[in-house]
């Protein structure tokens, strides 16, 4: 019958805790070691979970009311600390990092030719986060693309349309494009929208009656004021311009503009303004006799 005494046991497992696995540089990495700096490294990882959501619960929302870069904010500190943390870790026991410099040069050469737009949308992402040219629940416009900003990530920001489409555009182009924010001061646009009529109508009538429009609309605002513009002589019509402030219809723009629309033809029909319509005059010029008749 065998039998292991506890002695026996634990030089046992002190022998197996120190067998070398490999060595990087001139540190040497036992079982024992290995064991350790993974206990470690996991350990820092769900404990810097629990405080990430305690700093967000108990810091970040006390001192910023802007809760589109909360979660971004702390992922970052997060990542930060935790590196810090695992070199802390390689470091107390003893492992040299000056022999990881050749592979760091040769993944610095990496990014620098083969991930050269990862990293640019990672810094126009930092970039997004802080100086907030854009936030959760704005309205923009890049380019063709018209939404809602749902989500800002360190690559890449979702917009989602009016067709609950969501488009993944890369932040490098909000930092290096033109874009337009609907909603960087305030939640309220002005909208225009262009009115023919015919030019048998008095203008300073037609104004009249499409303010009484603008002014019966409820998604249009009464400050600022709704204007009128006589814009310009059309071919065929007078060409008027409706400006109306709302805060309702910011991200939908087209379904004011059918609103009023309808609206305006009501009330063009009850004050008998008449609609253009194209209009051709065609003259013909009488042939000139042949002389020879």
């Amino acid at each position: 019958m065998l039998v292991i005494d506890l002695k026996t046991l634990l030089k046992l497992f002190h022998d197996f805790s120190e067998f070398t696995l490999f060595t990087i540089g001139r540190a040497r990495i036992t079982i024992g070691e290995l064991s350790g700096i993974l206990f470690w490294i996991i350990a820092s990882y769900w404990a810097l979970k629990w405080i990430r959501i305690i700093f967000v619960d108990k810091f970040l929302l006390r001192f910023t009311a802007e809760k589109g870069i909360i979660a971004p904010v702390s992922n970052i500190i997060r990542a930060v600390v935790w590196s810090i943390l695992v070199i802390l870790v390689l470091q107390a026991y003893g492992v040299d990092l000056s022999g990881l410099k050749i592979i760091t040069g040769a993944l610095g050469v990496g990014i620098g030719f083969g991930l050269q737009n990862i990293t640019n949308n990672f810094i126009s992402g930092i970039i997004i986060i802080f100086e907030q040219p854009i936030k959760v629940g704005d309205r923009v416009e890049v380019g063709d693309i018209q939404g809602d900003v749902v989500r800002i990530s360190i690559r890449a920001t979702t917009i989602r349309t009016n067709d609950n489409i969501s488009i993944i555009v890369p932040n490098s182009y909000f930092v290096s494009n033109n874009v337009i924010n609907w909603s960087y001061n305030n939640h309220y646009v002005r909208l225009r929208f262009r009115v023919p009529v015919s030019y048998k109508c008095d203008p300073e009538y037609v104004k009249k009656v499409l303010l009484e429009v603008a002014a019966e609309c409820p998604s249009v605002l009464t400050e600022p004021k709704p204007d009128i513009w006589f814009d310009e002589f059309g071919e065929s019509a007078l060409i008027f311009q409706m400006n109306v402030w709302t805060r309702e219809y910011v991200t939908s723009p087209k379904t004011l503009k059918s609103i009023l629309y309808y609206a305006v033809s009501k009330k063009f029909k009850e004050h008998e303004i008449e609609m253009p319509y194209a209009q051709r005059d065609l003259y013909i010029k009488e042939m000139p006799k042949n002389k020879a008749e």
